[in-house]
């Protein structure tokens, strides 16, 4: 089996420049880490489908799929200014505070990749506690000084993609980078199915890494018709409420384990399902937290109201300052995922999946 460094990997996931409809270069990722055995093939949104080279297509065997976005959320050019900056379009959820004065890159349409910087307004021209920056006024400057420039000499133009621009640090348990929302899901997959690669499973397992989450889970509802699995695991990078709410309210913990979540506005988790999930947690001695979701969505929730209706779970990582050029997790916490993923998969029958 191939031996993996899920360090090496995970860096090489978030690094990959992948905002919603542009994901090219994390695919390129995926196929770098795929199992022995197995092939892959996208189709025309971008979805990366996953699969044993010798599948038997024959099999009566329930199909599992592993989902994870391959998205992030970052900007689309829209329209190139006299002086030289750059407006643009949000991919995905963004606060403003966020965003401005932060570096960016660019993809320019000859694939390479130009830097810039949310333009801000200085103290000395007013800026300061009062200036309340909107999204819709902000403009990305690459230090040009006419549009003639920045479409002639650096080939941007209306429609090129932007991604945030970060490193990857780890310091002891604890990750730093970008889009861990969710290239660690991304790596999971990817891990899960290493893992399994020289098992017999009572189940065919299909990895999918689906694109546009970050735009309305889109890719995902393509994959549901595709594939018409009869259940499904995300992995999601989900954002973390340790350091914001009083410490009995806290759901998503960094280091206590994946959370598992009963309900979030796209989805009602198939309780029967979430009981075996928990059991298994339990039975495997694998740190879980659990969680009532208030706000935020997955690709779970396009899944589960797909075809006949697909029940499905989120194994998802605590993130903290998701959607932001620079998010925190814990490594332990992406082990856990992709340890009760495994256990899930080797615990799976025709027989369970049809009680659920």
């Amino acid at each position: 089996m191939f031996v993996m460094d899920a360090i090496t990997m995970i860096k090489d996931f978030t690094l990959a420049f992948g905002v919603s409809g542009f994901e090219d270069d994390v695919l390129e990722v995926a196929r770098k880490y795929m199992p022995q055995g197995y092939t892959s093939y996208r189709d025309s949104m971008l979805n990366l489908y996953i699969q044993k080279e010798n599948k038997d297509d024959t099999s009566t065997k329930p199909t599992v799929l592993l989902d994870a976005h391959s998205d992030e959320i970052g900007l689309i050019v829209q329209a190139i200014k006299k002086n030289g900056t750059i407006t643009f379009h949000t991919m995905g959820g963004w606060v403003p505070a966020s965003l401005y004065a932060q570096k960016m890159a660019i993809k320019n349409t000859e694939g390479k990749i130009i830097t810039g910087v949310i333009a801000s307004t200085m103290p000395h021209f007013g800026g300061g506690k009062d200036t309340a920056p909107s999204i819709e006024t902000m403009t990305l400057d690459i230090g040009a000084s006419s549009d003639k420039e920045v479409i002639e000499d650096f080939k941007i133009v209306c429609g090129c993609p932007v991604v945030p621009m970060s490193d990857f640090e780890k310091r002891g348990d604890i990750m730093f980078s970008k889009a861990f929302d969710d290239r660690l899901g991304c790596a999971a997959v990817m891990d899960t199915l290493n893992q399994l690669n020289d098992l017999q499973l009572g189940v065919n397992v299909v990895g999918s890494l689906s694109s546009q989450e970050e735009v309305g889970l889109r890719g995902a509802k393509v994959v549901a018709n595709r594939v018409k699995p009869d259940l499904v695991i995300c992995f999601e990078g989900a954002p973390a409420d340790d350091t914001l709410v009083a410490p009995d309210l806290i759901q998503t913990r960094l280091g206590k384990g994946p959370m598992l979540r009963h309900i979030d506005t796209s989805m009602i988790t198939n309780p029967r399902y979430l009981k075996f999930v928990l059991d298994i947690a339990k039975t495997q001695n694998i740190p879980v937290q659990e969680a009532v979701r208030t706000r935020g969505g997955t690709n779970a929730g396009a899944f589960y109201t797909s075809n006949l209706g697909i029940p499905s779970i989120v194994i998802a990582c605590p993130v903290r300052y998701a959607h932001s050029h620079f998010s925190i997790a814990s490594f332990s916490d992406y082990e856990n995922s992709v340890k009760l993923a495994v256990n899930i998969l080797k615990g799976l029958t025709t027989k369970i999946v049809d009680s659920f």
